[in-house]
């Protein structure tokens, strides 16, 4: 299954996978904390300081991050249309921000390491019948699955511009989803026939 990551080593691949989802989650909160557009774009320039400072590291994602900034524009465009032009700017640039912190943790931390941190943030939960291993599972496959969908998303639309010339758009839906349809199938029957008995 494709994933984000990159083996290409960065400043921000050595910190730890605890320490990273700790600031992602505190800048995360901080951006729905504050209204202001200029202090949004503040967030938005830093973000964008942070993106440049990967380099190479974010090839894989560039993609997906162009289509969040497309999806931020028409967030923004709606807004204005109902005349709330501040709430626009401050809604696009709260999406880009948290999407550019997402993707800065991606493509420099190994899955594995996030799952065993999530497992060990789990962990007092375990008294409480919780199970740390399988929740820290379940959110390990719905982040990779988010992973796999654009990267092979990537590779369907890249074979379609070499035999057309042209972008894939809407006709990759279908085979999208029948891609994503028997990954899924693949990795339930592998995950019965480990865990299921």
């Amino acid at each position: 299954m494709g994933s984000l990551y990159s083996e290409q080593i960065t400043w921000l691949h050595g910190w730890g996978a605890g320490t990273k989802l700790l600031l992602m989650a505190v800048l995360g909160t901080l951006l729905f904390l504050t209204d202001a557009p200029w202090l949004l774009a503040a967030a938005a320039l830093a973000c964008a300081l942070l993106w440049a400072s990967l380099g190479e590291a974010t090839q894989v994602a560039r993609r997906l991050m162009r289509s969040v900034i497309m999806a931020a524009l028409l967030v923004a465009g709606f807004h204005a249309l109902m005349h709330h032009y501040a709430l626009g700017a401050a809604s696009a640039l709260r999406l880009v921000c948290a999407s550019a912190l997402g993707v800065a943790l991606t493509v420099t931390t190994r899955p594995s390491d996030l799952v065993e941190v999530l497992e060990r943030l789990l962990g007092p939960l375990r008294p409480l019948g919780v199970s740390p291993e399988r929740v820290a599972l379940q959110i390990a496959l719905m982040l990779r699955f988010t992973e796999h969908f654009f990267v092979q998303w990537k590779k369907l639309d890249d074979a379609h511009r070499l035999r057309t010339g042209h972008a894939g758009g809407l006709r990759l839906i279908a085979p999208l989803t029948i891609h994503m349809l028997q990954a899924t199938r693949r990795v339930a029957d592998a995950l019965w026939a480990r865990l299921g008995r």
